[in-house]
């Protein structure tokens, strides 16, 4: 109400969390920048308007996040989007490939998104028809945090997989959907079950770095 106007309101949300982007990259930690507003911002606030009001509000929004990020390097900075980590039927949610343009304009080298939950385990295909910037890293989610269901590793090697085919092994890293408590006093997982999750990514991970070397030496032989 005070601003009355979208983009000068995030313009001085940007200025003002410059200095506590500046401020964390200074005492020597990895910057993440939590990014709802990319994706889950399509079924919340901008629910009422197009898609098109929808994406260029969100270019907005990466263009100030950018400026907020011009003394943080790229490459100390992660970026995580995701359509809201909560257990609903997510049949509103925006399309990756309706976001992905505005996304990878961004300044944070490793870019978090969700990847392996119902709404979104397929969207790996929409790597087949990106550009994607040279440096960038992937980081796919390959553990549902909104389930107890414990992952098998050699699922979220193929998940990985799915990446690493499509942009290279060399920027594809494995991460979470999300966060496992999201908000203060929240537990959807149990904290034995949120480990035994990660243990399974870690193995699901190496097993992905040996399928990946496996298809290179196969691939050099077919050339050979």
């Amino acid at each position: 109400d005070y601003f009355n106007d979208h983009t000068k309101y995030v313009e001085a949300l940007g200025k003002a969390m410059q200095r506590e982007y500046e401020a964390i990259y200074k005492a020597g930690l990895m910057l993440q920048v939590d990014c709802p507003d990319l994706a889950m911002g399509r079924h919340t606030k901008f629910k009422d308007g197009s898609l098109a009001d929808f994406q260029a509000a969100a270019a907005v929004h990466v263009r100030v996040m950018n400026e907020a990020l011009a003394n943080v390097p790229g490459d100390c900075t992660r970026m995580h989007v995701c359509w809201g980590n909560y257990p609903g039927p997510h049949h509103h949610d925006v399309p990756l490939a309706d976001i992905i343009e505005i996304v990878l304009k961004s300044k944070p080298k490793y870019l978090s998104i969700e990847a392996c939950n119902p709404g979104h385990a397929h969207e790996w295909e929409v790597f087949e028809n990106v550009s994607w910037p040279a440096g960038k890293v992937i980081m796919p989610g390959v553990l549902d945090t909104t389930t107890s269901h414990i992952e098998h590793p050699r699922l979220v090697a193929q998940r990985l997989m799915n990446y690493v085919r499509l942009v290279g092994v060399e920027h594809v890293m494995a991460c979470t959907d999300c966060g496992f408590s999201t908000a203060a006093g929240a537990m959807n997982v149990p904290t034995e079950i949120v480990y035994a999750k990660l243990q399974s990514m870690v193995k699901g991970a190496r097993i992905a770095e040996e399928m990946a070397a496996k298809e290179a030496s196969n691939k050099r032989q077919r050339v050979a």
